[in-house]
């Protein structure tokens, strides 16, 4: 976790101390399954897949190495068939590491969400479901705590897309957002879908946005970071975390660059 003192008080000061007015990033690299190997997609796209590693256990003890303490793990495989599919990746990551690790992808039923908390996941992800039966996303949020439930809300043109992305809505982002919020909603990961994988920069006016309406949400900024420089405005916007996929496979942030943010 990188922490900093706030620039609008201290203007170019960096504190790694803890004291008034500092302000903190979760740094959250990010593992996409599909046939359990890691992959990356392009937008969304599975037939824009490029296999980076066929271990993905290898992955996340790289990432532990370095520092890092927390992961994102989707089961795009799970997003696209409507039930969770990798669960014994979950499980070998999560008994095998110390990483505290949030779970996404098929997560439809009850009884896929008991299985990716039986499997070790310490968060679940869910996007679809919240779209398509609210009961069941409230439900999930009272009955087992908004620490441990996130509302994935990725859009297209700020507009909700669900099924591992395949799939537009007319859902507005905001609106959606909003709609959760006497649930108790607390964590929220946002990724435009145009930004994914392509390595041209954050959607930082969309997270923005959202902060800016919903300033108590727990904002975690997903898809499109391409440099290290991209992570302060997140850190002065005031998001909680950042997910970084493409840019560390393809080198553009090394795990060592990423040091002083999780030391």
């Amino acid at each position: 976790m990188f922490i900093r003192t706030d620039p609008r008080i201290n203007p170019g000061i960096c504190s790694f101390e803890k004291e008034k007015d500092l302000i903190m990033i979760r740094i959250i690299p990010a593992i996409d399954l599909i046939d359990a190997k890691c992959v990356r997609l392009t937008k969304g796209d599975y037939g824009q897949k490029k296999i980076y590693n066929e271990d993905p256990l290898e992955v996340a003890k790289q990432f532990e190495d370095h520092g890092i303490k927390y992961l994102h793990l989707v089961d795009l495989d799970g997003a696209k068939s409507s039930s969770v599919v990798n669960w014994k990746v979950l499980e070998k990551i999560a008994t095998q590491t110390n990483l505290t690790i949030d779970f996404g992808g098929g997560i439809k039923t009850d009884e896929d969400i008991n299985i990716a908390f039986e499997s070790g996941a310490d968060q679940i992800n869910v996007g679809s479901t919240a779209v398509k039966n609210k009961p069941l996303f409230i439900k999930w949020l009272l009955k087992y705590g908004a620490d441990k439930i996130i509302l994935s809300a990725d859009a297209k043109n700020e507009k909700i897309a669900i099924g591992g992305w395949q799939d537009a809505t007319e859902v507005d982002i905001y609106d959606f957002i909003g709609s959760f919020q006497s649930a108790g909603l607390k964590y929220l990961v946002s990724t435009d879908i145009d930004k994914d994988g392509m390595l041209q920069g954050a959607s930082l006016d969309l997270y923005k946005n959202i902060l800016a309406k919903y300033p108590e949400m727990k904002v975690v900024a997903s898809g499109g970071i391409t440099e290290l420089s991209e992570i302060d405005p997140l850190i002065e916007m005031g998001a909680d975390g950042v997910i970084i996929g493409k840019a560390i496979y393809e080198n553009r942030i090394t795990l060592q660059d990423l040091k002083p943010y999780v030391d």
